[in-house]
């Protein structure tokens, strides 16, 4: 790691090695629309609020984030595990926040697996509260 972590939007031409980081990162379910067109899409739609986290050429963490004019969404955030523990995850949540307390919105929603223990005690550390019945947490901004 060489300490200079830099973070910026997430490009289509981020896509492979985002795709590579969700496959090693466990916890995270690639699935339909997970595609390079689909996620081309998601990005035409909510353009600024994706971000990843670069170290010098290498996208060591990546988080989706778009809205659908009523509720924020966060997916697959996600941080290579030789840089977790480092605030990299949080780093990428905050921008994804601001960015849609920019676009207006008032809540946020996430779906974990039910099998992510870790990526529930992440999404609790920073206040995300589980939804009684679904498979999601979510927060108020």
């Amino acid at each position: 790691m060489s300490g200079k972590i830099q973070t910026r939007e997430f490009s289509i031409d981020d896509y492979d090695a985002a795709l590579e980081l969700w496959q090693r990162v466990e916890g995270l379910e690639i699935a339909e629309g997970d595609d390079r067109e689909s996620v081309a899409q998601f990005l035409a739609r909510n353009p600024g609020l994706s971000r990843v986290a670069i170290d010098g050429p290498t996208i060591v963490g990546v988080a989706l984030c778009g809205h659908d004019g009523h509720r924020g969404h966060i997916y697959h955030l996600a941080v290579d595990p030789a840089y977790q523990g480092h605030g990299f995850g949080k780093r990428l949540l905050d921008e994804c926040l601001d960015g849609l307390r920019r676009a207006g919105l008032k809540r946020v929603i996430i779906m974990l697996a039910d099998n992510n223990r870790r990526g529930r005690e992440f999404w609790r550390r920073y206040d995300f509260e589980e939804i009684p019945g679904a498979v999601a947490m979510g927060i108020d901004l």
